[in-house]
């Protein structure tokens, strides 16, 4: 899949896919941060929100925008229902080192995912692990919950899409190669996933459509999956709009 992202990684669109930001502070109180090294002299940074570590964990990947500190006032809902959250910054976010791109993203998240699973199992915690992406981050999922059906008990899409090569398209963005062979491959992937589903999208997403969401929902091989459309939200409020039912569903569909 990473051959798929080269001549993307190294195009103008690139610029229009990824919002790097350098900001980056203290973790609060109950929170930590790890260093996972992905390449020569690169680091990413991801935060650990623990509650209880015999409690379920969910590895969260951001969108496009994000770092691991904005995540700070949105982690108490997850350890307030008794989930813990480890977010995942990219290439060049945060702290963390190097520039982003698909093809470092795709293979620094099997990077991360191992390097903690090992390392919680090392200290001697047996919870069990989900896999969350949010926009952009559902690359990063998708890609995780296709590799690692025997270690990853779940798949959480919010605000997310089948393919890149689709956002391409609503957004106009330039780019002058072929995406349906991305297109073609995720589509296999998707189908391919048979762990539990949950897809939360916005009603009113205006920029990554819920007929996207939908189509990726629909795409899917799971026999058990779920999509929930949260009314009247966009793409940047969906978990501030109705917060209540957001969170309740994640929680249900991990304790279900």
């Amino acid at each position: 899949m990473t051959d798929l992202y080269a001549k993307i990684d190294g195009s103008p669109l690139i610029s229009f896919l990824f919002y790097p930001r350098r900001q980056h502070s203290r973790p609060p109180a109950g929170a930590l941060d790890i260093e996972v090294p992905v390449d020569e002299d690169v680091k990413i940074v991801c935060r650990a929100y623990r509650g209880n570590d015999q409690l379920p964990w969910i590895l969260y990947f951001h969108g496009n925008g994000e770092v691991v500190s904005d995540y700070d006032g949105i982690a108490p809902l997850y350890t307030g229902r008794g989930l813990n959250l480890l977010v995942a910054d990219y290439r060049g976010y945060g702290a963390s080192g190097g520039n982003p791109g698909f093809k470092n993203m795709i293979i620094d998240a099997d990077t991360i995912f191992n390097y903690i699973y090992e390392k919680m199992l090392a200290d001697g915690e047996n919870s069990s692990w989900y896999v969350m992406g949010r926009s952009m981050g559902s690359v990063s999922a998708l890609e995780l919950a296709s590799r690692y059906p025997g270690k990853i008990k779940g798949l959480i899409i919010e605000s997310g899409f089948l393919s890149v090569a689709g956002l391409v398209r609503h957004l106009g963005l330039p780019f002058s190669g072929d995406l349906s062979p991305l297109e073609e491959q995720y589509k296999k992937l998707a189908s391919a996933i048979e762990l539990p589903a949950l897809v939360i999208h916005g009603e009113h997403d205006r920029l990554v459509p819920l007929e996207q969401g939908q189509d990726l929902f629909e795409t899917l091989g799971s026999d058990n999956k779920k999509l929930l459309v949260i009314p009247r939200a966009d793409h940047n409020d969906i978990m501030f709009v109705d917060s209540a039912l957001y969170i309740s569903a994640i929680e249900k569909f991990i304790s279900g």
